[in-house]
Order: C-alpha cells, then structure tokens, then sequence
C-alpha cells in the first residue's frame, strides 16, 4: 500500500521528472576547458545542507560491485579520491566511471562538451588529482565528502549548462516488454523487473539507504530468485515511487516534519482544494516555520481542518490522507508509522486534537508558541525544553495519538506531571496535556470530564485541591509579592493534602490580614466555596496519580480566573 500510494502520488503531481530522469543535488562541478585541462571547481551549495538541483539521468541502484551514474558521481568514481586514504581501493571505482564516459563517448563522439570530458579522462588519474588539489576549494571539498550533496559533474568553460544535464546526450529508451517482464507487485503490470532499488537517503541514514532493499548475497535466495526478483517491481513502478519519496524528502518540502530522529511524510491523493489545505496545514501545525505570530496560523489550521469535517471546504467522496514515519536504521530505512483514511476522518481526527487540547488562555503568558503544536507539547516536557530531548518513544506515540485519536500516551501524562514537580510550574502547554490525556481516557469511573475553563461544578477532590491551593498562593502574591508556598508547598499539596493545607490555610491568614477590606472579603468568601465543597471528612490524605493531574489543571483554572479578574478591576479602575 506505502509504494502503491507513492506511485499515486507521483502521477497525481505532475511536475515530477520524466521516467529516466530526476533532480539530483550536485554540490560542486568541475569546470574544464574544450581540450579536457582541469580550470577551477565551481560551489554550487545552497547552504550547509543542501545544494542546488540538476535535471540529469536517474541515479543507478547499487550494490556491492561498482556502477557508475551517467556524467555525475561522487568523488570516488569522478576522480577516484576518498578521505579513507585508500587510493587503491578506490581505483576500481574511478576506473568504472572512466569506462561509462568512453562507453557514452563511443554513442555521442560528435558532441564537443562529451569530447571535452573524455580528453580529461584521457589524463594520469594521480596528475590529474595533483592539480585538483591546488584549487581554493579544495579543503573544503574534503571536509564535506561525505555530505549528501558532495556529487560532482562537468561545466565546458562558457557553457551553462552542466554536460550531465545535456539533453542531447541523454537517452531514455527502456525495455518494457510485457510478454517477457515478470508482474509488478505494485501495479500488476507485466514489465521488466528492476533488480536493485534507488536510494532514497533520509536525514540521519546512509547515502545508499533504500526504503525497499534485497539481499545481493547468494544462499539467501527465495526459490532460486536473487535480488528484486524475489518480489518483483517493475522499472516503472520503482522510478515512481523512489522519485516521490525523494520529492517529498527534499530539504524545501512541505510534505514533511521531524521529530528526533524521525522523519514523518504526509500528502493527500487528489489535487483538490481540501486536499491541497489540508497538506498546508498539517505542515503549519507540524513544520519548523518562522512566523511573527504563531499562534495566529494554529488557529488558521484549526479552522482549515475543522471546515473540511464540517463540510464547509468539500473534500472528495474519495479523498484519501496518508501518513508515512521513516527512521534510519543501518543500510535500510525503517517504517515506523504508517496510516491511511479518508480526508474528511483525517480532519476530525486533528480537529479533535484541537478541541482536546484546548483550555483557557490569556495574554499574560510570556510564551507565545501555539501550545498545540507537537514540537511545544514535546518541549513542555523535557528539562531543556526541547522537542529533540524528548525520549525516543515519545513523538511516535505522540504523532500515533493525534492521527489516530487514540489515547495520549502515559509516558507524556507522566513526563508532564514530572516537570511540573520539579519546576513548580505549570504553563498552558503543560496545563492542556493534562486535560487531554484524562479527557481521552477509557475512565470507568466516570469522572467529571475537565472543561476548558473553570468549572465550579466540578467536585472532584483534586481539582478542588487545585483549586484552593491556586487562592492560597493568589493571596500571597497579593500580599507579599512572592510565591513561597508554591514553591515549598506544591509538591506535597498535590499528592498528600492532608499534610499541608492546615499549614498553608494558617498562613494564608496572616496573609489576609495585609489586604484591605474588599479583598479580604473576596478571597474568604473564595476559600469558604471552595472548602464547603471538600468531603466531609476532610482534605484527602493522598491523591492518585490522575487526580494529581486533576489538581494542577484545577490549580491552573484558578489562576487564569483571578488573573482575568484582576485584569478587569484594572480596567475599571
């Protein structure tokens, strides 16, 4: 189904590279003269991850025997060097790519730029690497070898045009015999079967890593069949399906976000409005993006996505969102996610997020990040408070939950409720984690469910716990300007209650005692309701580790209500 819907995808497109071709990152090029005289390198790096992009014939699959790609390789084929310092070895390789340019010389022999190249090669491979090693780019060439754009063509001084990039000199004839091919597992087309697979590198993986690989070594065969003919895929199907992946690997896509070391890939399978907003979106909320206010293009894709399930945008009867997780894994890439359903339920599934996740805000936050994006959620929850140190299992877990509306995982329940105790804090990111995660629970004994703001009918013992202790703090504040309490006393306040709110309740009398009459009156008044409401027998002696949550999002509630009331008796004022 994953190649299937890639193959899709790349015909739904349209702008993709023809069967045979494809945009390949090539970092630097060789610039030489009409008679083949080695002049200067040319960088034509974008930045330090990416370079720029030529049109030149597809890449061949590799194995454990050298091939050489078609006027374009690395610097162990193109001029047989390697920071390995085993020049030796890598004459083998150098000598592969010498044979491919005198084999498309002997095809193309009028073509003066192809004459040009095959004089160079023409050359002592040890002069030739001499000269090379003069030119001011040349350090910088070998501290970045092994760089997914350290790939290296030919330029004829004055030309613009790279000689690999040539049209003229490009033939993109194929067999396709369909009487002799063998059916294609992914279209079911009889076709000639591709025996290696092209790379698709993702970040973090080897540069020949493939997301569909075969075994090349003998007394391994399935029924006598080696390499891809043990699950055949057709040269149509492969050049399809590794051109998309590739396409929505690029280092510019919006197809894409990261998470640690995991790269996820999303795309839709129409070119329809609801399809193409859906892919903006889910980039919004996911991708790295700058933006003067974040907070603004969340709530743009909440809208995005909650006007495709509501019908308000109309997706296709069809339509179809597909979610795919890769991560490195030796030679190989690994699937760790994959997910696929109808547009409309995607967006549901996202806008129950959204819904989910959401609690009382106001301006006084100092962060201004969309706490319902998953690289805040993740950050919330780690001691530098970076998505990238959250724990391995987490984001997959995380993702697997939004996509699917399952159940937040417990680990982040967990992680949240420890960062908590160990900062005394809690924002609005940690605050909505915690209404999510009890929210979305299978919860047997029926507990109230929290709202997004205060809920006065709510008399769960935690969430009044929270409660109060959010206006015993408040009345410190008022007084004395600091937080004391909630510094010395949160901790145990939320898990054992019974130990410490006789010692904060007296405190906090003495802390009345510096306010004037109103607000005296007001915060005992407060304290009574709250207390009123508390079992009879008094403050519970130990909180389980979801009412320890309930207490904190009841602690938050409070504070966001006295706070906006005091707001509002500013404003009066």
């Amino acid at each position: 189904m994953i190649l299937k819907a890639l193959y899709d995808y790349y015909h739904r497109s349209g702008d993709l590279p023809v069967l045979g071709m494809e945009l390949k990152e090539i970092g630097f090029i060789i610039v030489i003269d009409k008679y083949g005289n080695f002049l200067r390198f040319e960088d034509r790096r974008i930045d330090k991850k990416s370079a720029q992009k030529f049109l030149v014939k597809k890449s061949v699959g590799r194995s454990s025997a050298p091939v050489a790609n078609y006027l374009y390789d690395n610097s162990q084929y193109v001029f047989g060097y390697s920071d390995k310092g085993d020049m030796e070895n890598m004459r083998k390789y150098f000598e592969v790519f010498k044979a491919k340019v005198e084999e498309i010389y002997d095809v193309f022999s009028d073509n003066v730029a192809l004459k040009a190249v095959y004089t160079f090669y023409r050359q002592d491979p040890s002069i030739m690497v001499e000269i090379m090693q003069n030119d001011p780019l040349w350090t910088d060439i070998i501290k970045n070898l092994n760089k997914k754009y350290s790939i290296f063509s030919f330029l004829i001084e004055g030309d613009t045009e790279i000689v690999a990039s040539k049209r003229e000199l490009i033939n993109l004839e194929y067999d396709d015999n369909e009487i002799l091919g063998r059916p294609c597992l992914v279209i079911g087309k009889h076709s000639k079967t591709v025996e290696v697979t092209t790379a698709t590198m993702i970040p973090g993986s080897q540069a020949t890593a493939k997301l569909v690989a075969f075994q090349v070594n003998s007394g391994y065969d399935s029924y006598g069949k080696s390499k891809g003919y043990n699950a055949p895929i057709s040269e149509e199907a492969e050049f399809a399906y590794t051109t998309a992946l590739n396409h929505l690997l690029r280092s510019d896509s919006h197809n894409k976000f990261m998470i640690g070391s995991r790269t996820f890939l999303f795309w839709a399978s129409s070119n329809s409005d609801a399809s193409k907003a859906s892919e903006d979106s889910l980039f919004a909320l996911f991708g790295r993006t700058e933006d003067d206010d974040p907070n603004k293009r969340i709530e743009l894709v909440r809208h995005t996505f909650m006007s495709i399930f509501s019908g308000d945008l109309p997706a296709n009867k069809d339509d179809r969102f597909f979610i795919l997780g890769l991560a490195p894994n030796s030679a190989r890439i690994a699937v760790v996610y994959w997910n696929e359903l109808p547009l409309r339920e995607f967006a549901g599934l996202i806008s129950k997020h959204f819904t989910d996740m959401e609690i009382a805000d106001t301006d006084a936050r100092k962060e201004k990040k969309p706490y319902m994006s998953l690289y805040s959620i993740l950050g919330s929850v780690t001691l530098g408070g970076k998505s990238s140190d959250a724990t391995p299992n987490l984001p997959d877990a995380v993702v697997k939950s939004v996509f699917q509306g399952l159940p937040y995982p417990f680990s982040l329940f967990q992680a949240c409720i420890r960062r908590i105790r160990a900062e005394q804090s809690i924002n609005i990111t940690r605050a909505a984690i915690i209404k999510a995660y009890l929210n979305r629970l299978n919860d047997n004994n029926n507990n109230k469910k929290l709202d997004i703001m205060l809920d006065k009918e709510n008399q769960n013992q935690g969430y009044l716990c929270g409660r109060l202790f959010a206006v015993l703090d408040k009345i410190q504040e008022d007084a004395n300007g600091i937080h004391s309490i909630r510094e010395r006393y949160m901790n145990s306040a939320s898990a054992t209650p019974a130990m410490v709110f006789a010692t904060i309740l007296n405190l906090s009398t003495h802390h009345l005692e510096k306010l004037n009459g109103g607000g005296q009156i007001f915060y005992e008044r407060l304290k009574q309701e709250i207390i009123s409401k508390l079992d009879a027998n008094g403050f519970p002696a130990h909180l389980d580790l979801q009412d320890q949550g309930r207490f904190f999002v009841g602690y938050y509630h409070q504070r966001q209500t006295l706070f906006s009331s005091d707001k509002n008796n500013k404003t009066e004022e």
